[in-house]
């Protein structure tokens, strides 16, 4: 029996997309893709006679019912997630329906938004003395968010956090990061389409973003990403300090 594979198809630009998502769409008999997330160029490579479904306006059981009757008559199935569909990627109640069915599926990862995001702005997410991790998160909208996962609980502990499907929300959200412990002048910035040829980038603080990015138009498929690596303060790492040793590096004192 074929494997169905899940594919992540990057943040956008078709280059981002790992080499073995590109090979098997290349040799995909049927494709199944996010049409409202996923750049219509990264299925650029696939065959012609390739069938080629856009997910955006079926329901799960169509999604399922495509699967299931494509690797019966023995075709490769490709499905492809915008960036890594572990991230807000709705794929793992699609492989609990293949599991029932028995058909088999593996996972192809890829890269996360959240990363060209980064890329984009040219800063790193985890800096010595700002901050040692990261918070990826969203506001509740029609999808709801555990009560414990609330924003303003997770603005106390003030580290890095990127907040997914929120940027519809920028005032509101901005309000409540504050609330929950964030300063006002906490850089912020909003990246729109990231690694996109039509990528935008709205920065500013807490206090003065969400004016921007109203100003910008930007309503959608966009992260926001909050903290003090925005900032050009931070320490040097001491993996690269003459002075400190580790397992490769004897140090030479300072």
């Amino acid at each position: 029996m074929k494997t169905v594979h899940f594919i992540g198809a990057g943040p956008g630009d078709p280059e981002l997309m790992t080499l073995k998502g590109q090979r098997l769409i290349r040799e995909a008999d049927i494709i199944i893709y996010a049409g409202s997330l996923v750049n219509p160029q990264v299925l650029s490579g696939a065959g012609q006679s390739a069938e080629i479904y856009d997910s955006s306006s079926m329901t799960l059981q169509q999604v399922v019912d495509v699967m299931a009757a494509g690797v019966r008559a023995g075709k490769q199935v490709v499905r492809v997630h915008t960036g890594d569909p572990s991230i807000y990627g709705a794929h793992r109640e699609q492989m609990a329906e293949l599991d029932r069915l028995g058909i088999p599926y593996d996972v192809v990862p890829g890269v996360s938004s959240f990363l060209a995001a980064a890329a984009s702005l040219k800063r790193e997410y985890t800096l010595p003395g700002v901050s040692q991790t990261v918070i990826l998160t969203r506001m509740e909208g029609r999808t709801q968010v555990p009560e414990t996962e609330q924003i303003e609980g997770l603005a106390a502990h003030q580290a890095t956090m990127v907040l997914f499907l929120s940027v519809s929300q920028i005032g509101l959200l901005c309000q409540r990061l504050q609330k929950g412990g964030y300063p006002a002048d906490t850089p912020a910035a909003v990246v729109y389409k990231a690694s996109w040829e039509d990528e935008r980038i709205v920065t500013g603080t807490l206090e003065d973003l969400a004016e921007r990015v109203e100003q910008a138009g930007i309503r959608r498929t966009a992260l926001v990403t909050v903290g003090r690596f925005l900032g050009d303060g931070f320490q040097r790492s001491k993996l690269y300090d003459g002075a400190f040793s580790h397992g490769y590096r004897k140090g030479c004192g300072p």
